[in-house]
């Protein structure tokens, strides 16, 4: 596996590096500025690229911006963001286009090696990981009119391990049940969000941009 870093603090970036490097992963590149970042992407082939959402000479959104202009120019580019805080916004905007390998990890989760480097590997296989920290705040108490509002406990419970990249059986081990039990709920849910039949790992990104849709 192949990856980009960007990150504006030197000794993170490094830190980065080296964990990845550790764990299998070639570095191809890493950066700390957005420019810098704009080029990587457009200059290398790689699978997975691990971006702090900001980065100078703004320090607002520019590594954000740069993942998503490379996702245009390449659909479905598998683009781990990296924050310091939860901006649900940031989320919504890399799901948008509902395609490719998507996840959003505060930088903290970076320090649990195990699970920054599963990230990574589901983001460069296609899937999506959103930090737990983001599903707190998307669960905010829920109006009339909110589709997730028809959702049981239960459902919300699978939608929101659905949103952190988990698979079927994922899910039933951390909920403690059977992954016939996940499918069924895993089926209402895209009922309850009106998804029409059809690919399931297309509806399971679609039913976490729903998610991310109406919590922010």
């Amino acid at each position: 596996m192949r990856a980009v870093v960007a990150e504006d603090l030197a000794l993170l970036r490094d830190g980065i590096v080296r964990l990845l490097t550790a764990h299998g992963v070639e570095v191809v590149d890493a950066v700390g500025t957005g420019p810098l970042l704009v080029d990587a992407l457009a200059r290398h082939v790689f699978d997975v690229a691990v971006v702090d959402v900001r980065l100078p000479p703004s320090f607002t959104d520019e590594g954000l911006r740069a993942a998503i202009a490379a996702r245009a120019r390449t659909p479905g580019l598998p683009v781990l963001v990296l924050s310091q805080h939860v901006e649900p916004l940031y989320a919504r905007d890399l799901l948008a286009d509902g395609s490719g390998g998507i996840g959003y990890l505060l930088k903290d989760r970076v320090m649990d090696v195990g699970r920054f480097v599963e990230a990574v590997r589901t983001v460069a296989a296609g899937g999506t990981a959103i930090d737990p920290e983001v599903i707190a705040q998307l669960l905010a108490p829920r109006t009339r009119d909110d589709p997730l509002h028809r959702l049981t406990a239960r459902e919300a419970e699978v939608l929101a391990l659905m949103a952190e990249g988990r698979t079927n059986a994922g899910i039933a081990a951390r909920m403690a049940v059977s992954q016939k039990a996940v499918s069924k709920h895993s089926a209402s849910i895209f009922d309850k969000l009106g998804l029409a039949p059809g690919e399931d790992d297309n509806r399971r990104v679609l039913a976490v941009l729903a998610y991310l849709e109406h919590r922010g």
